[in-house]
């Protein structure tokens, strides 16, 4: 589970940050210090639960939910309250609060609720995968006939968690490029001949060719490290997880995997400095939609 922490009071996020971590409950991924701020890092974040002060200068817990279910949040939350009244309680659980932690906080009470409501979240995502399954099922017959590179591309990317990423279109224009040509070679030409061809089609001076190519190598990079972030925090929480078992090993070096997670656990800033193959994750991709392209699955 993927935690973000809500309360203007640094010794409770402080402590609630101390319980998820001693008691293998998931990861932080980012914590604030009021509504507003919250507001924009949860939106850009993305996790699977928010713990969320109730009572907040400017914002409260309450107003804070409103806004992020207005901008499409689909997270969960727990609400931290040191005040017990009725009427605001029902207000929280009209807003799909998930359960209550009273303050003060005690490490007991956290670990249970947080257990419950992972329990809840798997629930729900298991009925939501089993619920797609029966759709995908249904129309598996009529999409086959339909399927096209770009569709096998993206449902890997998918799986990691990078379609919308700053460079996943890049890295779909380089597939398509690479497969609706007629040689049949597996193996890639050289990375910056690549870049300059997928410029050359939107640039036509040198210059701008040579700029446009650097910039789509830098997204790339940038979406491929997102990748691995993703990748490594599933495997964080989760070590059997199918995408991190499946795709980590594949696309990844495993040092690079390791040191990643390794990143994530210790809540350092170490990320930026990791070093991805870009080449074998791209060689990777392009040898798996190959072959899903060519031998769909029946």
């Amino acid at each position: 589970m993927r935690y973000f922490i809500v309360d203007d009071d640094a010794a409770s996020r402080r402590m609630l940050k101390q319980i998820i971590i001693e008691g293998d409950l998931g990861v932080v991924i980012g914590e604030a210090d009021s509504g507003e701020s919250a507001l924009p890092l949860i939106l850009s974040s993305h996790p699977d639960l928010v713990l969320i002060d109730l009572l907040m200068p400017n914002l409260d817990g309450i107003e804070t939910i409103e806004q992020l279910r207005k901008q499409g949040f689909k997270g969960h939350f727990v609400m931290i309250s040191q005040v017990v009244n009725k009427e605001m309680v029902g207000q929280a659980y009209e807003k799909d609060v998930e359960f209550f932690i009273h303050k003060p906080i005690n490490r007991v009470e956290v670990q249970n609720v947080l257990k419950k409501t992972a329990e809840r979240f798997l629930l729900k995502r298991s009925l939501l995968t089993i619920r797609e399954s029966l759709i995908n099922f249904e129309e598996t017959t009529k999409e086959e006939t339909h399927r096209t590179i770009k569709d096998v591309v993206l449902s890997i990317l998918n799986d990691m968690g990078i379609v919308g990423e700053v460079g996943s279109d890049d890295i779909l224009s380089i597939m398509e490029l690479l497969i609706n040509r007629s040689e049949s070679s597996m193996q890639l030409p050289a990375l910056k001949d690549l870049y300059e061809e997928l410029a050359s089609e939107t640039k036509t001076n040198g210059v701008e060719i040579m700029k446009e190519s650097k910039a789509i190598e830098q997204r790339i990079r940038r979406t491929i490290l997102a990748a691995m972030n993703n990748l490594a925090t599933l495997g964080v929480v989760d070590y059997t997880n199918p995408e991190f078992e499946y795709y980590a090993p594949r696309y990844f070096e495993f040092s690079e995997i390791r040191t990643c997670m390794r990143s994530i656990q210790e809540d350092s800033k170490m990320t930026r400095k990791i070093k991805v193959n870009v080449k074998k994750f791209l060689q990777v991709l392009y040898v798996e939609s190959l072959e899903k392209y060519h031998h769909p699955p029946k």
